[in-house]
């Protein structure tokens, strides 16, 4: 018995010096390459990207910029056109505008999409027959309508369509 717990001590000592790290005795040299080594390529850098603080960076809120937006538009034959956009949160919008002086009456609806990272929205009506409409996204609660090319309209009476209150 004496022999087995004698053998068991001797067991458990050598595995527990197998484990300590061991020092070198003395330091050792590093070996010098047999051939000169060809000139490498630099290596890359790598660059920490800076987090998101510009309105370019973050993401636009659809679903917070939705709302409805109205406002008096020009109208080539007419004092200008009563317009009220309300851009629903699921991308879907409805239009109602009325031509003053005249009478007419137009609604139409579709869907709505931002773009440029929010700097403008697309309204794509639900009838082909209709040109999409573009509008400048000036502040979170006003729009601008702009032309077919996306440009600004030259008027002198204004193209500003403003956010209404939320109805409570």
């Amino acid at each position: 018995m004496n022999r087995k717990l004698l053998l068991l001590a001797v067991v458990a000592t050598l595995a527990v010096a197998a484990c300590k790290p061991q020092a070198p005795a003395e330091p050792v040299a590093p070996a010098a390459p047999a051939e000169p080594a060809a000139p490498a390529a630099p290596a890359p850098v790598a660059v920490e990207s800076a987090p998101a603080t510009t309105a370019a960076d973050v993401p636009f809120d659809i679903k917070g910029f939705a709302g409805t937006f109205t406002g008096t538009l020009p109208c080539a034959d007419c004092p200008g056109i009563d317009t009220r956009i309300m851009l629903d949160a699921d991308g879907s919008y409805t239009l109602h505008e009325v031509y003053q002086g005249k009478g007419n009456e137009f609604d139409g609806e579709g869907t709505w999409t931002a773009q440029e990272n929010g700097k403008r929205i697309r309204l794509d009506p639900n009838s082909k027959s209709q040109q999409d409409r573009l509008y400048a996204v000036t502040s979170s609660d006003q729009i601008d309508a702009l032309d077919s090319a996306g440009m600004p309209i030259e008027s002198t009476h204004s193209t500003t369509l403003k956010r209404e209150a939320a109805k409570q």
